[in-house]
C-alpha cells in the first residue's frame, strides 16, 4: 500500500485560488455582509438627513462693443479700441479675479450671516431674518463665533456670546485688518432696543427691524461674521462663467450654494459691478482728455483775464484811438497767424509732454487724446489708443497671473514696440510742426513790420487787442472740445448688458444626490466585507476541509471525526451508539485491510497515532481507537509514549507515577507498569514521570524489547505519540508501527505541516500512514461529519504549543464571539 500513496507530482503541493471555497466562505459569513450593508445604509441615511440642499442658478450677460451715436465723421474725439472677441476673454478673466469678487462681496456684505438653530445645524436665513445689522466698518467684529440675539419683546433683544473664549479674533471691514483682543470680562450679555448704537469689543453697529417682518418674543437668532478674504476666495472658486450656446458674445454665469436668495443676489451683483467697471474703463480715455482740457482751460482763462486787465489799464492811461481800416485788416491777419501759431505751439507742447510721459512713466493709462489739441495724424491717435488698451490689459492680468508669467512679457513687448513707433511718429510730427511755426513766424514778422509806421501807443493797443482775441479764441476752442468730450463720455454705455438676470423661480436643486449616496453605501457595505473576507481567506493557512487535504497530499483520508460535547474522552465506551463511536468503528474496519496486506497474522499489530502539533486530538483518538479494538474482543494495550507531556492516565483513574519511562531506565519490570482499565480487554501503560532525555530512551534497546514483548502478548497496540511537527520522538516510534494515523484538526492544523508529512512519506520514514480529520462538521462546501467536544489550552514541551481538555463547552457570549472570530 505504500507506493501508491507517494507524491510523484510536486504540483500537488501547490494550491491555486479556490474561488468555490471563497464563495462558500462568503456564504458562511453572510450575516457579516448583511450587517455591513445595514451599517453602511444607516450611515448614508444619517448623512442624507444632515446634508443641506445645494442649488445652482444662472444668469446671462452680453458683451459687445457698441458704437456710440455721437461718434460721427464730425466727431474729433474717439475712445473705442479692441473688439468683441478680445473683450469676452477679458470679461471671463475679470469675473475670476480677486479684485472683482472683493467688490461684489463688499457691496453685498456677504461676510455677515444670519442664522437660526435647525435640527442638525445652524440654518442660513439671509433676508428672512426679522432684523438687519448695519455694521460699523471702522470697528472690529468677532470672527467665526455665532452671536446670540434673543428677543425679549417686540423691540428689545439680548446679545450674548459663549463665555468660554479667552481671546477674540476680530476684523475691521473698513481696511480688512484682523487682530486679537483678550476676553477680560469672560461674559458678554447686554440688552438693547432697535436702532440703539452697539459698541462692544466684538460687535459694533446698529440693529434695525426689517420692513414687513414681525419679531416674536423669545425667538433666537445668530449673527456670525466671517473672514473677508476667506469669503472672497470661496466665491472666487465657486462662480463659473462660460460662453452660452454658440454665441461668442453671450456669457452664462452660474453659482452653487445652499441659499438661493444669496445666489441670486451674488449673480446680479456680479453683473452690475462688472458693468460699472467696464463703463469706467471705457470712459477712462474720455476722462483723461477732459482732465487735460480742464488744465489747459485754466491756463488760457488766466491769460485771458490778464490781457483784459492789461487792456483796461491801457485805456485808463491813454485816449481812445481810432485806427484806420487798413491797419485793422493788418491786425486781423496778425491775429489769425497768431492763432495758428498758438495752435501749433499747443500741439508741440502736447507732443513734448507725451514724449516725456512715455519715457518717464510705466503706467500709460492716463494719456489724453491727441485730438484734444487738434492733432489729426491717424498714426499717433491709433498708437496712443493701442498703448492705453494694452496697459489696461496688463493691469487686469496682474490680479490673476504671477509676474513671471510669459503673458506679461508678451504684453510688455507689444507695449514697447508700439511705444517706439509712437516716439518716431512724435519726432516726425514735431519736425513738421516746427516748419509750420517758422513759416507762420516769418509771416507775422512781415505784417508787424508794416505796423511800424503807426504811433507807438496805437501799436501797443493793437498788440494787446491781438493777445485778447487769441486767448478768447483758444478758450472757445478748448471749451468746445471739452463739451464734445463730456458728451461722448455721457453717451457711453457699458459693454456689459444683462440679458437674463438671476431669479429664483423654483427648482435648481443639484444635491445632495441621496440615491447616489445610498447606492455608494450599498456598494461599500457589500465590497468592504467581501474584501475583508478575501484578505482573510488569502491569509488563512489552516485546513478547513477534506478537499484541501486532497489538494495538499496524496496520502489517503481514513476517517472523519466530528465534534461532540461530552464530559471525558471515553466516548466509544460510554456512548457506543453515538456517531463518534461509529466513526472509530469505521476506522477500525478500514485499518484491517492495511494490517491484512502486511501478513504476520500471529503477532500483534501496532497503530501509531500522531499529529503535527499539540491540540489536534491524537490522545482522544488513541483512547477511543484502543477502546474500539478492546470492545471488539481484541486484547488491546494503550501506550502513553508522549514522554514529554503525559495525559492518557486521567481518563482511566490511574496515576502516572510509574510507566514507560520507568521501564526504559530499567527501574521496574513490565508487569509493574501495565494497568488494567475498567474497559474489558484494555490495558494501559502510562508514560511515567517526564524524563530529561525522552528521545534517547525511545531509541534504546529496552524500547525494542518492550515492543517485541507487547506484540507477543497483545493483539493490538495503540501508541499515543508526541506531535511530529515539534519533536523527533514520533519518527523513532514509527519504526515499531504497522500503521500510522496522522490527526488533522480542521480549522486548526496549518497547511504547511502537511509538507513535513509528505516529505517523510516520500523518504520512506513513515509507512502506511493515513489522515484522520478531526473536529469535522457538516458544511455546504465539504463532506458531512459528526462532532464531539474537545479543547486545548496549556503549553506543550517548551511552551510553543498548548493543549487542554474541557469538560463542558459552556455557551457563553465570550466563547461564541471567540469561536465566530476564529471561524473568520
Amino acid at each position: 500500500m505504500s507506493e501508491e500513496f507517494e507524491l510523484n507530482d510536486e504540483s500537488k503541493g501547490k494550491i491555486a485560488f479556490d474561488f468555490r471555497g471563497y464563495l462558500f466562505k462568503v456564504l458562511n459569513l453572510w450575516k457579516l455582509v448583511v450587517f455591513s450593508i445595514g451599517v453602511a445604509l444607516l450611515i448614508a441615511y444619517l448623512i442624507n438627513v444632515r446634508k443641506q440642499n445645494v442649488y445652482r442658478l444662472e444668469s446671462l450677460i452680453n458683451v459687445e462693443s457698441e458704437q456710440n451715436p455721437f461718434f460721427t465723421a464730425n466727431t474729433s474725439i474717439s475712445f473705442n479700441w479692441g473688439g468683441v472677441s478680445g473683450k469676452v476673454g477679458k470679461v471671463i478673466t475679470a469675473i475670476k479675479t480677486r479684485t472683482h469678487n472683493e467688490a461684489v462681496v463688499d457691496s453685498l456684505e456677504f461676510y455677515m450671516n444670519y442664522y437660526v438653530q435647525g435640527k442638525y445645524r445652524l440654518i442660513d436665513i439671509y433676508k428672512e431674518a426679522p432684523f438687519v445689522f448695519e455694521i460699523n466698518k471702522s470697528y472690529g467684529q468677532i470672527l467665526g463665533t455665532p452671536i446670540l440675539i434673543k428677543f425679549k419683546g417686540s423691540d428689545q433683544f439680548e446679545i450674548s456670546i459663549p463665555n468660554t473664549l479667552n481671546t477674540f479674533m476680530v476684523q475691521r471691514y473698513k481696511d480688512k485688518q484682523r487682530y486679537r483682543i483678550d476676553n477680560v470680562n469672560n461674559t458678554y450679555k447686554a440688552t438693547y432696543s432697535f436702532n440703539d448704537s452697539i459698541k462692544l469689543p466684538f460687535l459694533n453697529g446698529i440693529i434695525k427691524q426689517r420692513t414687513n417682518k414681525v419679531v416674536s418674543k423669545d425667538s433666537e437668532y445668530f449673527l456670525q461674521f466671517s473672514n473677508f478674504d476667506g469669503v472672497v476666495n470661496s466665491y472666487k472658486t465657486t462662480i463659473a462663467i462660460r460662453p452660452f450656446s454658440s454665441s461668442s458674445s453671450v456669457l452664462q454665469l452660474s453659482l452653487s450654494g445652499t441659499n438661493k436668495a444669496k445666489i441670486v443676489d451674488y449673480l446680479n451683483a456680479t453683473a452690475s459691478v462688472l458693468s460699472k467697471v467696464e463703463l469706467k474703463r471705457k470712459n477712462l480715455y474720455a476722462s483723461n482728455t477732459i482732465k487735460f482740457i480742464d488744465s489747459s482751460l485754466e491756463a488760457v482763462n488766466m491769460n485771458l483775464k490778464g490781457f483784459s486787465d492789461e487792456m483796461n489799464d491801457f485805456r485808463k492811461k491813454n485816449k481812445v484811438f481810432d485806427v484806420n481800416e487798413e491797419m485793422l485788416n493788418l491786425s486781423e491777419k496778425l491775429k489769425n497767424y497768431d492763432l495758428q501759431k498758438e495752435d501749433e505751439n499747443t500741439k508741440l507742447q502736447y507732443l513734448n509732454r507725451l514724449e516725456d510721459y512715455l519715457q518717464s512713466k510705466t503706467d500709460y493709462t492716463n494719456i489724453a487724446a491727441p485730438s484734444s489739441v487738434g492733432i489729426s495724424e491717424n498714426n499717433i491717435a491709433a498708437s496712443v489708443s493701442k498703448i492705453i488698451g494694452l496697459s489696461i490689459d496688463r493691469q487686469r492680468l496682474e490680479y490673476t497671473t504671477k509676474e513671471s508669467s510669459p503673458l506679461f512679457k508678451d504684453l510688455d513687448r507689444q507695449i514697447s514696440a508700439e511705444k517706439n513707433v509712437l516716439l518716431e511718429n512724435i519726432t516726425s510730427t514735431r519736425s513738421t510742426i516746427s516748419l509750420q511755426l517758422n513759416s507762420i513766424s516769418r509771416k507775422i514778422a512781415n505784417l508787424e513790420a508794416q505796423l511800424q509806421g503807426l504811433p507807438e501807443d496805437q501799436q501797443e493797443y493793437l498788440k494787446i487787442q491781438r493777445k485778447m482775441n487769441i486767448s478768447q479764441e483758444a478758450y472757445d476752442v478748448y471749451l468746445a472740445k471739452r463739451s464734445e468730450a463730456a458728451i461722448v463720455k455721457a453717451a457711453n454705455v457699458s459693454d456689459i448688458a444683462i440679458i437674463d438676470e438671476a431669479k429664483d423661480i423654483g427648482g435648481g436643486k443639484i444635491g445632495p444626490n441621496k440615491s447616489l449616496n445610498y447606492m455608494m453605501a450599498l456598494m461599500m457595505g457589500f465590497f468592504i466585507p467581501m474584501f475583508f473576507i478575501f484578505v482573510i481567506y488569502l491569509l488563512d493557512n489552516t485546513i478547513h476541509g477534506s478537499d484541501e487535504v486532497e489538494q495538499l497530499s496524496t496520502i489517503p483520508i481514513l476517517g472523519l471525526i466530528g465534534k461532540y460535547n461530552y464530559k471525558n474522552n471515553l466516548v466509544v465506551f460510554e456512548k457506543p451508539k453515538s456517531a463518534v463511536a461509529e466513526s472509530f468503528r469505521s476506522m477500525r474496519s478500514s485499518l484491517q485491510f492495511i494490517f491484512k496486506n502486511q501478513g504476520f497474522e500471529n503477532r500483534g499489530k501496532a497503530l501509531m497515532i500522531t499529529s503535527s502539533v499539540s491540540g489536534e486530538g491524537k490522545t482522544f483518538c488513541s483512547i477511543n481507537m484502543s477502546t474500539a479494538y478492546a470492545l471488539s474482543g481484541k486484547k488491546t494495550i494503550l501506550l502513553g509514549l508522549d514522554l514529554r507531556k503525559p495525559k492518557i492516565f486521567g481518563d482511566f483513574d490511574i496515576t502516572n507515577d510509574k510507566g514507560v519511562v520507568n521501564y526504559l531506565i530499567d527501574d521496574v519490570s513490565l508487569d509493574d507498569i501495565i494497568f488494567k482499565s475498567h474497559i474489558p480487554n484494555l490495558d494501559i501503560i502510562p508514560s511515567g514521570p517526564v524524563p530529561p532525555n525522552p528521545s534517547e530512551l525511545l531509541m534504546s534497546n529496552r524500547m525494542r524489547d518492550l515492543m517485541t514483548r507487547l506484540k507477543e502478548d497483545y493483539d493490538m497496540l495503540v501508541l499515543d505519540t508526541p506531535p511530529l511537527g515539534l519533536v523527533t520522538d514520533a519518527f523513532e516510534i514509527s519504526n515499531y508501527a504497522d500503521a500510522s494515523l496522522f490527526m488533522i484538526r480542521l480549522d486548526y492544523t496549518k497547511k504547511g505541516m502537511l509538507s513535513l508529512v509528505n516529505a517523510k512519506h516520500r523518504a520512506g520514514e513513515i509507512k502506511n500512514i493515513s489522515f484522520v480529520l478531526n473536529f469535522y462538521k457538516h458544511k455546504t462546501n465539504h463532506n458531512y461529519g459528526y462532532g464531539y467536544g474537545y479543547g486545548y489550552g496549556y503549553g506543550y514541551g517548551y511552551g510553543i504549543y498548548g493543549e487542554a481538555y474541557h469538560e463542558n463547552d459552556k455557551k457563553s457570549i465570550f466563547r461564541r464571539v471567540r469561536r465566530f472570530l476564529k471561524r473568520i
